[in-house]
């Protein structure tokens, strides 16, 4: 983190990364993708702000009076919802003999995961507000819970009764479930559910490569390290609710010249002069609630949340002066 992180040789396998004779395959892990680019309402962005008509009123009708009574007026009414696009952005500079020397091509391999580092910070804002930007909304498990819009874990008999008794209470705000975002492996634990003749209730189809599914809607497990598993198991979302602005798509500019310096001015490397390269990344967007009045709650919020069961605290024997032992159980 900071300004002069550096790709050196320090950062490579001396064994494997950069040797004379060796495969130039590199075990790695898939890059994963944003749960919320790919979910979310996109819409593009021709200036740093845009503004975004929701619906703030609905029209009336009335009963007419008799054969000649007078019809009522009525009006529909609109606000103005705003989106800002924020910056993302990131550098990576290697030295040009470490380039040479390594037996594997190290920019093909550095920029996937510069992507899924976008994708990273970008969920953790807007699902959780973590290190999100001032203009941007509150994350969506936050503002959920806020809302009140929670099952506890373990409410139900199972855990998919749990997401039904969840999905019953943002139906009754007016909010259909477009997909369900969870911790990695939920799935799993829904494998393991059965009836009480032992058969498994989770209808999960078991081949390869079909994406997991919850009552019919997409599962996406987050697994590009965004997830707070101690705030919730699962997210019901009504995606059409939510709004990713894009002012300027991922673009990639390379620097064999110029200087890159610290937040005090100090330069901490001279491309030209170290015989270094640095490739920039930039991604402007922008992210935002419209959650327009419905008609069946008029402060509802389009997410739900399955939250992790509040521990209980073994019991603790405490003696009275008296001799006589209690119980007190504190919940942690």
């Amino acid at each position: 983190m900071g300004y002069n992180d550096i790709i050196s040789r320090t950062d490579l396998d001396a064994g494997t990364m950069v040797p004379p004779e060796i495969s130039k395959e590199v075990i790695k892990e898939a890059p994963k993708n944003s749960v919320v680019l790919s979910r979310a309402r996109r819409v593009p962005m021709s200036a740093k702000v845009r503004v975004q008509p929701v619906l703030n009123s609905f029209p009336i009708a009335y009963w007419v009076n008799g054969d000649i009574g007078l019809k009522q007026t009525t009006k529909q009414q609109w606000g103005n919802l705003s989106i800002t696009a924020e910056e993302l952005a990131a550098i990576v500079v290697i030295p040009d003999s470490l380039v040479d020397d390594a037996n594997i091509p190290l920019w093909p391999e550095v920029q996937p995961y510069l992507v899924e580092a976008i994708g990273l910070k970008v969920d953790q804002a807007a699902l959780f507000g973590v290190d999100k930007p001032a203009s941007w909304p509150a994350g969506i498990v936050p503002a959920a819970i806020a809302a009140g819009n929670t099952v506890e874990y373990g409410a139900g008999k199972d855990l998919a009764q749990d997401v039904a008794l969840l999905g019953e209470r943002l139906a009754a705000q007016g909010y259909p479930i477009g997909t369900f975002a969870s911790q990695p492996g939920l799935e799993w634990r829904l494998r393991q559910l059965r009836s009480q003749d032992g058969v498994p209730i989770y209808g999960q189809p078991l081949a390869q490569g079909q994406p997991a599914t919850l009552f019919g809607l997409p599962l996406n497990p987050v697994e590009n390290g965004a997830w707070d598993t101690e705030s919730a198991l699962l997210a019901a979302v009504d995606w059409r609710k939510y709004v990713i602005g894009v002012r300027q798509d991922i673009t990639w500019k390379w620097f064999s010249e110029g200087v890159i310096s610290d937040d005090e001015g100090k330069v901490v490397v001279n491309l030209m002069q170290q015989d270094s390269k640095a490739l920039r990344v930039v991604f402007r967007v922008g992210f935002q609630v419209a959650n327009p009045i419905n008609r069946l709650q008029a402060d509802g919020y389009p997410a739900g949340v399955v939250v992790p069961a509040v521990p209980v605290a073994p019991a603790v024997i405490v003696t009275t002066p008296g001799g006589q032992a209690s119980r007190n159980y504190t919940v942690a």
